[in-house]
C-alpha cells in the first residue's frame, strides 16, 4: 500500500447541522506517509466524543475533506523506520490528535507513543469506547489532582463527580474507586444503576440540592471535585463544599470568565484538563501510551469495565456516524457510543481526488 492508493473515509467539507445530507459524506482519501515513529492502523472501530461534534459544528467550508474521529481500535499494518513498541499484526487502541486526520478512515497513521495494545478481553467496540475518556480521567486524577495512581493508595479521600454517567465520568469514577477514594457522583435517577456499576459509592440526583443530599449521608465537605460539565452553575457550591487545600477540576471550556479569587482563602487549586494538550504541544507523548497500557491491564484484570453503552456494528459510513453523532448531540447518553465494522459507505465518484 502506497500513499497514492485511495482509501475510504467519512468526513465533510463544511460544518453543517446533522439534518443536512452533507453533514457527513462517504468519500476517498489517500494513504498517509509515515513519519519514523508512526504506525499505520487498519481501523475497525471508532467512538464519538463531544469534541467531534464541536469541531464539526464550527468547521469552515474547505475544498479538502475533513476527517475527524479520535478514539480508534485496529490492526497495525505498517510501521515507521524507528518504531519500537509495535509490530505488524498488533491490535491497538489510541485517542489520536487534533493535528492529523482522524480515525474515521480505513487506514490512519498514529504516533506509536500515544498508542497501546488493546485490552485482550474486550471486543473492538468495548475497547474503542475507552481511550480519549480514560486519558482525560487519568490525567485529571493523577497528574492534575496529584493523586497516587495505585490501587487503594488514596484511602480516606473523597471526590464529588458532576455528570458522573457521561463518557469521562464513567471511567473517572472507576479509576477513583480503584485508587481508594470514596466516590460521590451526580446523574439523573434513571442512571443510578449505571453509576453504581461504574464505581460510584453514593449517587446523587442532579435535580436535587447537592449540598443537602450530601448532608443526609453525613458529608459536609469533599477533598476533590471533577466537574465534567459547565463549571459555572456549580462553582459557588463547590467553593463551599471543598475542604481546605482541595482541588476543583473541569474539562469543559468557558465562554465567559469566572472569578477564582474566592479559592484563595481555602488554598483550593483550580485544575484544567485537556488531553490533547500533550499532542498539541509535543509534551510527554509517551505518557499517553503508558496510561492506555495501564488501563488495558486493569480492564483485563477485571478491575475496570468498559463504558460502552451503545454500538452500531453495520459498518463505518456516513449514515452510521450520523446516527451515532445524533446520540451524542442529544446530551442524554450514558457512557459511550461506538461505530464498528468495515468502511462500507456508498461513495460518489465526484469525491475522488478531493
Amino acid at each position: 500500500m502506497t500513499n497514492t492508493d485511495f482509501i475510504k473515509a467519512v468526513g465533510f467539507y463544511e460544518g453543517l447541522p446533522l439534518e443536512e445530507q452533507a453533514s457527513f459524506v462517504d468519500a476517498y482519501s489517500t494513504v498517509p506517509n509515515l513519519e519514523p515513529r508512526d504506525i499505520l492502523v487498519k481501523v475497525k472501530a471508532v467512538s464519538i466524543n463531544p469534541v467531534d461534534t464541536k469541531l464539526r459544528q464550527t468547521a469552515k467550508k474547505k475544498a479538502e475533506l475533513t476527517v475527524l474521529g479520535f478514539d480508534g481500535v485496529g490492526e497495525v499494518v505498517a510501521i515507521g523506520e524507528n518504531v519500537e513498541k509495535f509490530s505488524v499484526g498488533d491490535r491497538v487502541f489510541y485517542a489520536g490528535t487534533t493535528k492529523r486526520a482522524g480515525s474515521n478512515q480505513e487506514y490512519q497513521r498514529v504516533d506509536e507513543r500515544i498508542v497501546a495494545l488493546a485490552p485482550k478481553g474486550l471486543s473492538d467496540e468495548a475497547a474503542a469506547a475507552l481511550p480519549l475518556t480514560a486519558l482525560t480521567a487519568y490525567e485529571l486524577l493523577f497528574e492534575k489532582f496529584a493523586l497516587l495512581p495505585k490501587e487503594n493508595a488514596n484511602r480516606g479521600k473523597t471526590i464529588l463527580v458532576i455528570n458522573a454517567a457521561g463518557g469521562v465520568g464513567s471511567i473517572l469514577t472507576q479509576l477513583a474507586k480503584w485508587a481508594g477514594l470514596t466516590v460521590y457522583g451526580t446523574a439523573s435517577l434513571a442512571k443510578f444503576n449505571w453509576l453504581e456499576e461504574h464505581g460510584v459509592d453514593h449517587s446523587i440526583d442532579y435535580h436535587q440540592d447537592i449540598k443537602e443530599a450530601l448532608a443526609k449521608i453525613g458529608v459536609t465537605s469533599v477533598d476533590y471535585s471533577a466537574v465534567l460539565f459547565d463549571v459555572r452553575p456549580y462553582f459557588d457550591l463547590l467553593v463551599e463544599l471543598l475542604a481546605p487545600f482541595g482541588h476543583l477540576g473541569t474539562i469543559v471550556g468557558l465562554d465567559s470568565p469566572i472569578d477564582i479569587a474566592c479559592l484563595k482563602d481555602k488554598s483550593i487549586s483550580f485544575d484544567w484538563e485537556y488531553m490533547f494538550a500533550k499532542t498539541d504541544y509535543a509534551y510527554r507523548l509517551e505518557s499517553q501510551g503508558e496510561i492506555l497500557a495501564l488501563v488495558a491491564k486493569l480492564m483485563d484484570q477485571g478491575k475496570l469495565t468498559s463504558t460502552l453503552s451503545k454500538s452500531y456494528k453495520e459498518g463505518i459510513n456516513a449514515v452510521s456516524l450520523k446516527q451515532a453523532t445524533a446520540e451524542v448531540e442529544s446530551g442524554h447518553m450514558q457512557g459511550k457510543v461506538v461505530v464498528s465494522g468495515p468502511f462500507n459507505g456508498s461513495i460518489q465518484a465526484s469525491s475522488m481526488g478531493k
